[in-house]
């Protein structure tokens, strides 16, 4: 079991490229922050705080396509801890 999800992580880790947009999500119960990083896990840009509404959920992809386009990056990948975790899903 543990080998299915090791292979699993890495499979996650090579598409991530100098192309890429890594962005986490820090998810709250009331207030949620993303930060958005490179492929070598430099920060691009300031965090985005938003809340779990459709304002603060168009807020987030307005930001990450606005990272997107000003640092040029065809792809995003997205992951996000839950409440209750310790770590990204």
């Amino acid at each position: 079991m543990k080998y299915k999800m090791k292979q699993k992580q890495n499979q996650r880790i090579t598409r991530i490229t100098e192309d890429t947009l890594v962005i986490g999500a820090d998810i709250a119960k009331k207030i949620h922050v993303a930060r958005a990083v490179d492929f070598r896990g430099i920060e691009l840009g300031k965090d985005c705080v938003f809340h779990n509404d459709q304002e603060g959920l168009t807020k987030l992809v307005t930001w990450m396509k606005e990272l997107q386009e000003v640092h040029l990056k065809t792809d995003i990948v997205f992951g996000m801890s839950l409440p209750g975790t310790t770590g990204f899903r």
